[in-house]
């Protein structure tokens, strides 16, 4: 196996450059080494965007009621005019900081290059002759580190705002001080407008030679090895330099306190203890070809159908989402970006998007993912409550459909996109810290009070009857779908159905008696789901709403894929409409998270030859640039991490699912990969998990951590398993 990627050449666009993150800092790293770029990027950096007040949630509880009246009524237009007139309002944008820069003089361009990144210490190298650049962002000291050997005779290093799209009038200005031996180089930027800015710091260090300071930073003659040491921090008004500068010299143990080689060791050994460990849980071994596996990336994307590809984009999909996900999530972007017009402003999109990123980090055993989505969430839900008081007049929250990282309130809405009548997401967003909290044994008392919360909006919200006595959702929407014979805004869709179900039972089973069986009660009202006259699963349970199939989102779906409400196992015939929806479902404009959830909710439904198909579509789909990053559009148009994040989800979907009383061993397995070994899985019943298999024969080995008694779904049938905790359990084709 190879855990890692490279390619022979520079890279010559930024959308190619190897990536490397902590969770706070990112690094793009082209592998130059005439002119060794770095791009610097930081969760934090965004940019202002919006006029005084123009990010409040709109005040519209006091027309909710007639807004519910006329929908219910038959106007299907009535929630076009729900609104309080402003404009769409993006969220603050994402972009780059800076570039740091060391360039080599005299150039020597003609000397080949590799440069690689292996995922396993999270450090991108570059290699031309003597010459080598090693790149790493810390996981424990919050660090881009930089360390080169044989630079060159003369090197010239400065910090460098000039990115694409960078504002023509941001106000930048470049500093450099030297003393002791080393230099600090600065770049203060303020964005037009604004008191708000960031600044980026670099300390170098050197083994020697001699440093002078030049217009645009430092000219080092002479030095065998350089250390560069980047942060860069977000601010209103002035940073404090010095108290940077001295916790930048802290990582070194002060003035020529070591060598440049030695310091650098120490950093990575500390880093390396962090980012392998995690990285190292899970593995996936195809079997490929030894041959393919020593590719250069660019070569194995021209054969999508090679197991060593899928490997790879396995490998580095963990890589990503790990090196990503810290003080916050992976963004549309992931952490990296290289441009300063950054598509869909490089937020953090909670209808499809960042859950499909983070879909794989329970059971792939990505912790450190799920404690950085649930930093988000906690950290919104002053501003949820805010949504649910200003838009429905009601206690609870409602989480947004887009977010900057912090900000949490609903303003990106429009007559086409009505966001802010979006009720699922607080459910969506909870899904996966219950999942971890059902596989660790474990309750988080943040997430219990966001679950109460939650129940509360729908107790104030769940207030209107149908002609049946069953409750009416209203409004309602199904992003970011609109139905035949209605309007964005309607009434009862499936997605608002099964979030409002799935989160009162789930804030019941948390709640004193009395108040549990009062949600239950709420939640046994809710509507049934419809299956339309062509035998599918609709998109809106209300009669007049007819289904547009030709469309990237699969809200309707929630129910199969991520909640398990409806499965082959449990509710056979709503299983046959949810496939049936599913086969009628387009690709509408080919986003590659389209496909990936077309292939989450086929493998949920046992659907192996749809799931192998939404599989190969994004692999022969030309979505992945020379980094494995991934793209939004087939022919790598619009850099996005959705598909890059979100395959490793969709492979250990088709190999292994579980839930608290249920484990499925190879329910969808696409044909193309007929034997392998996933390793390191976790299960929501307290197991690690082992799975080989071949052609006709599987064997998975259970590392329970507590006792559980669970049903088994396998290739050759159905039984019930016992699992006792610390005493290791296999099954198989021969003796399950």
């Amino acid at each position: 196996m190879i855990h890692g990627t490279w390619e022979p050449a520079p890279a010559a666009r930024w959308e190619d450059a190897f990536l490397a993150g902590n969770g706070r800092h990112g690094a793009l790293v082209h592998g130059d080494p005439v002119d060794d770029r770095v791009i610097v990027t930081h969760h934090t950096l965004v940019r202002p965007g919006n006029p005084p007040g123009g990010t409040a949630p709109p005040r519209l509880a006091a027309a909710l009621p007639a807004l519910q009246d006329a929908l219910l009524a038959g106007d299907p237009t009535a929630a076009e005019r729900f609104t309080d007139g402003r404009p769409l309002r993006w969220v603050r944008p994402f972009h780059p900081g800076f570039l740091t820069r060391v360039r080599s003089t005299p150039a020597t361009s003609d000397v080949p290059v590799r440069r690689s990144v292996d995922f396993t210490t999270g450090v991108v190298t570059c290699v031309s002759g003597e010459r080598r650049s090693e790149v790493f962002v810390s996981r424990a000291d919050d660090v881009l580190v930089q360390h080169v050997t044989s630079p060159g005779p003369v090197v010239e290093i400065e910090l460098d705002h000039r990115l694409p799209g960078v504002p023509a009038d941001l106000g930048a200005g470049r500093g450099v001080a030297t003393a002791r031996g080393e230099t600090l180089l600065t770049l203060r930027a303020r964005y037009p407008g604004s008191p708000l800015g960031y600044t980026g710091l670099t300390l170098l260090l050197t083994d020697g030679g001699r440093t002078t300071v030049t217009s645009g930073g430092v000219r080092v003659e002479g030095a065998g090895r350089l250390l560069l040491l980047t942060r860069v921090r977000s601010h209103a008004g002035a940073v404090d330099t010095t108290r940077e500068t001295d916790t930048l010299r802290a990582l070194t143990g002060g003035p020529t306190s070591g060598d440049p080689t030695t310091l650098h060791a120490r950093l990575l050994a500390r880093h390396t203890a962090l980012h392998t460990a995690a990285y190292r849980r899970v593995t996936l071994d195809l079997g490929a070809d030894e041959a393919e596996r020593a590719l250069p990336g660019s070569a194995l994307l021209r054969r999508p159908g090679s197991p060593a590809l899928l490997e790879r984009l396995f490998a580095a999909g963990r890589y990503h989402l790990l090196s990503s996900s810290g003080a916050r999530p992976p963004r549309l972007t992931g952490l990296w970006t290289g441009d300063w017009n950054t598509a869909w402003a490089g937020a953090f999109t909670t209808n499809a998007n960042l859950n499909l990123q983070t879909a794989s980090s329970v059971a792939a055993d990505l912790p450190e993912v799920t404690a950085a989505h649930a930093s988000l969430v906690h950290g919104q839900r002053d501003d949820w409550r805010e949504n649910a008081r200003a838009i429905f007049g009601t206690r609870g929250i409602v989480a947004p459909s887009h977010t900057d990282g912090v900000s949490g309130y609903t303003y990106h809405f429009s007559r086409e996109y009505p966001l802010h009548l979006w009720t699922a997401g607080a459910d969506w967003l909870l899904k996966p810290l219950l999942d971890d909290e059902e596989t660790n044994g474990t309750r988080d008392p943040r997430t219990s009070a966001a679950l109460a919360e939650l129940a509360l909006f729908y107790e104030d919200f769940l207030t209107r009857t149908g002609p049946d006595g069953r409750i009416v959702v209203v409004p309602s929407y199904s992003p970011e779908n609109r139905p035949r014979g209605g309007s964005w805004g309607a009434v009862n869709a499936t997605m608002d159905i099964a979030a409002a179900r799935h989160a009162l039972h789930a804030a019941a089973d948390r709640a004193p008696a009395g108040d549990a069986d009062r949600l239950r009660a709420l939640a046994g009202r809710l509507p049934e789901y419809r299956v339309n006259d062509e035998g599918a699963l609709a998109e809106w349970a209300w009669p007049g709403l007819g289904d547009r199939y030709d469309h990237r989102h699969l809200s309707h779906l929630y129910p199969v894929w991520p909640l398990d409400e409806i499965n082959p196992y449990d509710t056979p015939a709503l299983a046959r409409a949810a496939r049936r929806a599913l086969e009628l479902r387009g690709s509408e404009n080919d986003s590659a998270h389209g496909h990936l959830h077309h292939g989450l909710v086929a493998a949920r439904l046992r659907d192996a030859a749809r799931t192998g198909a939404a599989l190969d579509r994004v692999l022969t789909g030309d979505y992945f640039h020379d980094s494995l990053m991934s793209a939004h559009y087939p022919a790598r148009d619009v850099y996005n991490a959705d598909a890059a994040h979100a395959l490793p989800a969709l492979v250990v979907e088709a190999l292994v699912q579980s839930t608290p009383a249920r484990l499925v061993l190879l329910p969808a397995p696409p044909a193309r990969y007929p034997r392998g070994r996933l390793t390191g899985v976790r299960t929501r019943f307290g197991a690690r998990l082992d799975l080989s298999w071949s052609p006709g024969t599987y064997e998975a080995v259970l590392r329970p951590d507590r006792d559980a008694e669970i049903d088994l779904r396998t290739p050759t049938g159905a039984t019930r398993l016992v699992l006792r905790a610390g005493a290791e359990r296999t099954v198989g084709s021969e003796n399950s």
